[in-house]
């Protein structure tokens, strides 16, 4: 008998996204198939949806054409029947092996939402860790990026000319990937760079969101103990041509999981916000726990600024 190694397969439940298979059981993290963006029939509100940099874009059509390619791929699985014509099976092409198909029943819900129903606690199922959420904050449902994201409730028109809304904090998790480096201490050195750029550089179109980066002035740099794991932290101020600018900073630290990958955590806060201060960083970054450690401001708890 083949154990199915870990990895993403399709979720029959949702046409067009793939869900995480630990090699055990089925996980809360989903993304779109074949494509890193928003899921099919993802809900317009009152604001365009939003990478997880701190902004939207005025980019809908390129999410529409990403749709496109996502529905396609699906059509690249096959719903395979049992040798006696029973009911079908969801799984790769023939050949290869795949987990069960997750069932509606028990099917975890995406990490982007929260992972669970408590609105206080950000889920990262994937990396296995929670984050207080804190008081005035919301969990997106759909970000650009596909990064576990909480952010500011209320937005504002950015200062640029990209004509996107920015949010005036959020924070988003990820796994490390895209660098050969290994070291928590150069991977937050690399990051806070794309955490600049994503949140007060330039949108996917190019467009200068806040009137572009005039200057950066490193704020910390610094060991400190995440989730039970030693990790690194970089902070910067940014100067832009346009608003008051703001602040980045880049954590990362070994996940709590078996495999200690890499794991990133931005911040991006709005400059001139009383609700805003640097200190909010710390706490939440005190805040972060590995998954099932309710302790000491791990799930359940709020963050105040």
């Amino acid at each position: 008998m083949h154990t199915t190694p870990p990895g993403w397969y399709p979720d029959v439940n949702v046409p067009g996204t793939e869900r995480w298979w630990d090699g055990a059981a089925w996980t809360g993290h989903t993304r779109t198939a074949a494509a890193t963006q928003p899921l099919a029939g993802a809900p317009t509100g009152r604001h365009p949806v939003r990478d997880g940099g701190g902004r939207t874009t005025r980019t809908a059509a390129l999410a529409a054409a990403g749709l496109a390619v996502a529905a396609a791929a699906v059509t690249g699985f096959l719903v395979l029947g049992d040798d006696e014509g029973g009911a079908g099976r969801a799984g790769p092409a023939a050949g290869s092996s795949a987990p069960p198909a997750p069932t509606a029943s028990t099917a975890a819900p995406s990490p982007t939402t929260g992972g669970q129903e408590d609105p206080a606690v950000l889920v990262d199922q994937l990396n296995g860790v929670t984050i207080p959420v804190p008081d005035g904050w919301e969990k997106p449902e759909h970000t650009l990026d596909d990064a576990t994201t909480m952010r500011t409730a209320a937005s504002y028109s950015c200062p640029g000319d990209s004509g996107d809304f920015c949010y005036h904090g959020t924070v988003t998790v990820r796994t490390a990937s895209g660098t050969d480096l290994t070291e928590m201490k150069p991977i937050a050195e690399e990051d806070v760079e794309t955490a600049a750029d994503r949140a007060y550089g330039k949108d996917i179109a190019g467009d200068l969101i806040h009137g572009g980066i005039r200057s950066e002035k490193e704020l910390a740099s610094r060991s400190v103990t995440v989730a039970g794991r030693t990790g690194y932290l970089v902070r910067r101020q940014i100067t832009t041509g346009k608003g008051p600018g703001g602040y980045v900073q880049s954590l990362v630290f070994p996940s709590p999981l078996g495999s200690e990958t890499p794991v990133i955590v931005r911040f991006a806060f709005d400059a001139d916000r009383d609700e805003l201060p640097l200190s909010l960083m710390d706490s939440l970054t005190r805040g972060i726990r590995p998954i099932g450690d309710a302790a000491d401001g791990g799930v359940g708890s709020t963050v105040a600024p």
